[in-house]
């Protein structure tokens, strides 16, 4: 190559420390010095004697660089990532999990991360090379976090403890993933407030063992709520000191669950425990045969009581305050679903008793369905107290009554198929706010009975997202932040159809899939394939 240079012509010597600057700065990033920078004490550009021979030209050493970064690869994958140029983080035995000045509440997530990373948990002392730093402090959404990676050190930081725990998730799978967190700056924060898991006990016992190892899993998912729903006609499925006569001999000691709630709380899930009345109740029928309710004709349709009869409500609700009491979580699930008299074509022919009672209670105008929802606001004003967020199932609200559901039930969407199903638009342009359980993805059905089928991860993450609450087609995208959420639904019909080893596999990448589409709102960029084998990769 031919090079024209105004000026006096330079030596060899000089030429070739220009070469050699050039690569110095080419490798490191940064630009050669100019003609204007002064030369150094004994390299080629000093003044040297003259008819010397020009001195030899130092080999320079190349400063090593990184490509950019890339995100982390995890499950749900990280909504932002900063790239940088550098060598990311390894486990190292040097390294350890530090806590930040003003942030022990981060002891137990701290110990947690570094017994998983094999490192040791050094507590509040200040970070030093290779260590992992947790914070508390910052102004960001609830459970958003920053993990910074930068000198060899990862620092998260988020505004309360359940964010900071959701970025040691990250540094988990991205390890288990990769064996690295990658050079940079995740910002990262869910997309819905409610993401979680719902387990039909009642139906199938599953041991305290089983539920704990759920709630692991659902941690690492960033998954925060799992309701449990233990109350129904096959079975009571924890201990009562104030009605130990409808517990069934299968069931879980309160002491357990007292063990469940805190691995629960330490990995930032909230249990919501369900009584689901005034159907569903047939375990507690079974030791209380007089609440039976009866229809005209003298038939008794299984689990519904008879809500015309106080004693009903008494055992009803000393059982909420007793259970209110052992689950000291922000939600309360009051079922109201499926109750038989109102899924009958004309529930005042049919159940002519609970008809007189509506009239008698509510006027001319009183319907079963007035008696029904005066039953749920009943139920509710029992837990209110407590300062729980009440739920109820979408099946148990009506229109067109003298008397309307309480304004602050949150509506648990999860059928279309009842007897005057209503659109789930029906609820959100009254300003209700809705947790999704579509049937149609999200309900995983122990047997398969009435056409269900078991749903798979690929179908809800290629095709489900939380606007579409009942069949495949999405309410309007106003509706967005009325939906708080949506929960996986294990549902027990045919209890003896899996064992609880086959229901934990046949969930898992179900899960997966339903963490992705609550975490970050952006279609999918991996396909199903990616996808599923990060999930298995970084499980566990």
């Amino acid at each position: 190559m031919r090079y024209s240079i105004r000026g006096p012509r330079r030596g060899p010597a000089l030429l070739a420390t220009s070469v050699a600057l050039a690569t110095v700065a080419a490798c490191s990033g940064g630009a050669a010095p100019g003609p204007s920078a002064a030369p150094s004490p004994g390299s080629a550009t000093a003044s040297a004697p003259t008819g010397a021979p020009p001195s030899p030209t130092p080999t320079p050493t190349p400063t090593r660089t990184y490509p950019l970064s890339s995100a982390p690869r995890t499950v749900p994958a990280v909504r932002a990532h900063e790239a940088a140029r550098g060598p990311g983080w390894k486990p190292a035995p040097t390294g350890g999990v530090v806590i930040a000045a003003n942030s022990g509440d981060l002891a137990d997530e701290g110990k947690l991360i570094a017994g998983e990373l094999g490192i040791p948990y050094r507590g509040a002392v200040a970070a030093g090379p290779g260590d992992v730093e947790l914070a508390l402090g910052g102004t960001g959404a609830p459970e958003s976090y920053t993990l910074a990676v930068q000198g060899g050190r990862v620092r998260i930081s988020g505004p309360d403890e359940a964010g900071v725990f959701y970025g040691t998730r990250t540094l988990k799978q991205s390890v288990k993933a990769t064996g690295a967190m990658p050079e940079g700056t995740v910002d990262d924060r869910p997309a819905k407030p409610q993401r979680g898991l719902n387990v039909d006990t009642a139906r199938k016992h599953f041991t305290a063992g089983w539920i704990e190892d759920r709630i692991r899993e659902m941690g690492d998912l960033k998954l925060n709520q799992l309701g449990l729903h233990f109350s129904d006609d096959q079975g009571f499925r924890i201990a009562s000191d104030s009605h130990p006569e409808v517990v069934s001999a299968q069931h879980l000691t309160k002491a357990e669950v007292r063990r469940i709630l805190a691995l629960a709380a330490e990995r930032h899930v909230t249990v919501v425990p369900e009584i689901d009345s005034p159907g569903h109740l047939g375990a507690v029928i079974a030791a209380h045969p007089d609440l039976q309710l009866r229809s005209g004709s003298g038939r008794a349709p299984r689990g519904a009581v008879d809500i015309a009869n106080p004693a009903s409500a008494k055992i009803v609700d000393d059982l909420l305050r007793e259970y209110a009491q052992l689950f000291p979580g922000a939600y309360w699930h009051l079922g109201a679903d499926e109750y038989v008299a109102l899924m009958a074509k004309d529930p005042e022919a049919a159940y002519p008793a609970l008809a007189r009672a509506a009239k008698a209670k509510y006027g001319p105008s009183g319907r079963v369905q007035d008696l029904a929802t005066g039953w749920l606001n009943d139920r509710a004003a029992v837990v209110r107290p407590t300062g729980k967020t009440l739920k109820a199932w979408n099946d148990g609200f009506f229109t067109g009554g003298v008397v309307n559901a309480a304004k602050d039930l949150e509506v648990e969407y999860w059928t279309g198929k009842e007897i005057g199903a209503r659109q789930p638009v029906s609820y959100l342009s009254q300003g209700r706010k809705m947790v999704n359980l579509n049937d149609e993805y999200l309900y995983y059905v122990l047997g398969e009975p009435n056409d269900f089928a078991y749903p798979t991860g690929r179908r809800i993450y290629e095709q489900w997202t939380p606007l579409v609450v009942r069949g495949t087609a999405p309410v309007p995208a106003k509706y967005d932040p009325q939906i708080l959420g949506a929960r996986f639904a294990v549902w027990c019909d045919l209890a003896n159809s899996q064992t609880p080893a086959q229901v934990a596999a046949g969930i898992r990448l179900p899960l997966a899939a339903l963490s992705q589409k609550l975490w970050n709102p952006a279609k999918p960029t991996a396909s199903w394939d990616r996808f599923r084998a990060l999930a298995e990769k970084v499980r566990g």
